[in-house]
C-alpha cells in the first residue's frame, strides 16, 4: 500500500515539514555526488554518519563517553540509501507530517521529529547490538509521524495505491486501518530478523520504536483541548 494523500486539510502551511523534506533531498544529493560514484558517496558518507550499533556505547556510560559516540543517532536521520529509499519515506513523511506539525506547532514538531528518529534509531541499537552494518534513514523519525497521526486522526481517510497481484486500484483506507496493518508488518519484519543483525537490511525496529515513541510524544506534546467552565 502507497499513501498517496490524506482527508484533512491543514490550517497553516507545514513549513518544517517541506524543510525537513528540503534538508533529505540536499544531504542524498551530496551523497550522490561526494563519491567517484553515487554508490561510494552513499557508503562513505553512510560509514562516517550512519548508524553502527557495535560503535554506540550503552547509555549507561554516556556520562564517560560524552555525547560525540551517539551523535549519529542523529545524523544518520538525514541519510538515505538509495533514491526509492528517500522517496519512500519523504512521501510518507509528507502525506502524514503536515497535520501533526499543524496540531503539535512547529517548534514541537521539530522536537518531537528528531526525539522520534533518535529514540528508533537507539531501539535499532538495542536490538542489534553487535552489527557492524551502517544503518541510515529518516523512517524512525517518519515512523514516529505516524504514530502521532495514529491517535490524533484515526478516522482520518487514505488515498492509498494498492496493489493486488496483477491488479492496481485506489481505494480510501481508514488512517487506523492503514496504519495498523503497516505497524503490524514492521513487528512481524522484525521478529523474523531477530537473531540475524548482519544479514536484514533494514532496521525494523528503529520502525517500531519510532512509532511507539510517537504515540507517547503526540500524548505528552499535543496541545489540551479546554473544557468548558461552568458557573
Amino acid at each position: 500500500m502507497i499513501p498517496l494523500r490524506d482527508t484533512i486539510r491543514s490550517r497553516r502551511f507545514p513549513w518544517i515539514t517541506v524543510l525537513l523534506i528540503a534538508l533529505n533531498v540536499y544531504v542524498f544529493y551530496v551523497e550522490w555526488t561526494t563519491g567517484p560514484t553515487p554508490e561510494a558517496g552513499i557508503g562513505l558518507l553512510a560509514e562516517r554518519f550512519g548508524v553502527v550499533p557495535a560503535r554506540i556505547p550503552p547509555l549507561a556510560l554516556l556520562p564517560q563517553v560524552g555525547l560525540e559516540p551517539y551523535l549519529s543517532l542523529v545524523t544518520a536521520m538525514f541519510l538515505h540509501g538509495s533514491l526509492v529509499h528517500l522517496l519512500g519515506n519523504m512521501l510518507f513523511l509528507w502525506v502524514f507530517g503536515d497535520n501533526v506539525e499543524d496540531r503539535l506547532g512547529r517548534g514541537r514538531y521539530l522536537l518531537f521529529y528528531l526525539l522520534a528518529g533518535l529514540l528508533g534509531n537507539y531501539a535499532h541499537v538495542a536490538a542489534n547490538p553487535d552489527s557492524t552494518i551502517p544503518t541510515i534513514g529518516a523512517s524512525g523519525a517518519v515512523a514516529g509521524v505516524l504514530g502521532a497521526y495514529f491517535l490524533a486522526f484515526p478516522r482520518s481517510r487514505i488515498v492509498t495505491l494498492i496493489f493486488l497481484f496483477i491488479f492496481i486500484t485506489v481505494a480510501e483506507v481508514p488512517a487506523w486501518v492503514f496504519l495498523l496493518v503497516w505497524f503490524g508488518l514492521q513487528v512481524l519484519n522484525g521478529l523474523a530478523a531477530l537473531g540475524a543483525p548482519n544479514v536484514t537490511l533494514v532496521a525494523w525496529w528503529a520502525h517500531v520504536a519510532g512509532f511507539v515513541a510517537g504515540a507517547a510524544g503526540w500524548l505528552l506534546l499535543a496541545p489540551r483541548r479546554r473544557e468548558p467552565r461552568w458557573l
